[in-house]
């Protein structure tokens, strides 16, 4: 017979069939009656000839914080339970399992875990996670279009304050200033008057997020209002809003590289995750296909 080299590849198998899971549940969730039972480690329930021991739920236990959290976290774990061992009960009813093509999926289950379990922590020793402000420069510029953006976002200083208050007008000044001393100004403005405020002007926001539980939110048409309005205020019964609008990007737009800058450097990281995982997978070959540690007859 002829031979030819080969490796099953190292394949992740995510879904088992119905019942392989009941299978997987019976073996590992209960065990068989005995007529002598263990006194350190009484019965908790049964169903059927199922059992749960106190031994199979203690770990519960010694993992809460509190008395109250693992009794109520046992409990639920003793009602999972019998729910699973009936539905295997009544499975058991209606389905004619074929325990040697059970045995095949659960065999092929348990290596695909072993390959995933390993690649996993290969990946995770291996794994850089260091990404330099040119690598995020650099994928910016070549994938920038790709960040459209899904909604509006705005540079902003934004304060929240009592209608009544006098320090209105004062508030007024500030915001129309653009000089250093007066960001400063501002800042301890906010902080001795209002009610709430924003003045992270270098950050970028969505707008949406910055105007809730504002008279702004009531407006529809906020793209007319950003073009128009560099200062926006409005008032409700009790406070008054104020909005520096520093700059902004509409739906759509491309958004500034700060915005999406930790967006970008996850997309990074995950794609060395991957390319590691590829290595792992292509060196196992090479170095089977090198050492002849493989065989295939036709």
């Amino acid at each position: 017979m002829k031979k030819k080299k080969f490796i099953a590849p190292l394949k992740s198998k995510v879904l088992l069939v119905f019942s392989s899971l009941l299978f997987l549940a019976s073996c590992d969730l209960f065990s068989i009656k005995s007529e002598e039972e263990d006194p350190d480690n009484p019965l908790v329930a049964s169903v059927g000839t199922a059992n749960l021991y106190l031994a199979d739920i203690d770990h519960i236990s010694k993992e809460m914080a509190t008395t109250l959290d693992s009794a109520e976290l046992v409990n639920r774990y003793i009602q999972s339970w019998i729910k699973k061992q009936l539905v295997i009960r009544e499975a058991s009813k209606n389905l004619t399992l074929n325990e040697a093509e059970i045995n095949r999926k659960l065999l092929d289950y348990r290596y695909a875990l072993i390959a995933y379990e390993y690649e996993k922590n290969f990946v995770e020793q291996s794994l850089d996670r260091e990404v330099t402000p040119a690598e995020i420069q650099a994928y910016y510029e070549t994938n920038k279009e790709n960040f459209a953006l899904k909604e509006i976002i705005v540079r902003t200083n934004f304060i929240k304050l009592e209608k009544s208050l006098p320090q209105k007008r004062q508030l007024e000044r500030l915001l129309a200033g653009n000089q250093d001393d007066q960001k400063e100004e501002l800042k301890e403005f906010a902080i001795r008057y209002a009610n709430n405020y924003f003045i992270e002007d270098s950050t970028w926001i969505k707008f949406d997020d910055i105007i809730i539980n504002t008279p702004l939110s009531q407006n529809n048409n906020h793209v007319q209002l950003l073009r128009n309005e560099k200062l926006i205020s409005v008032d409700d019964e009790t406070y008054s809003y104020y909005f520096k609008i520093l700059e902004y990007r509409l739906r759509d737009q491309v958004p500034p590289l700060e915005f999406v800058r930790d967006e970008i450097s996850k997309i990074i990281v995950n794609k060395r995750r991957v390319e590691i995982a590829e290595k792992l997978k292509r060196d196992i070959y090479n170095n089977a296909l090198e050492n002849n540690e493989f065989t295939i007859y036709e």
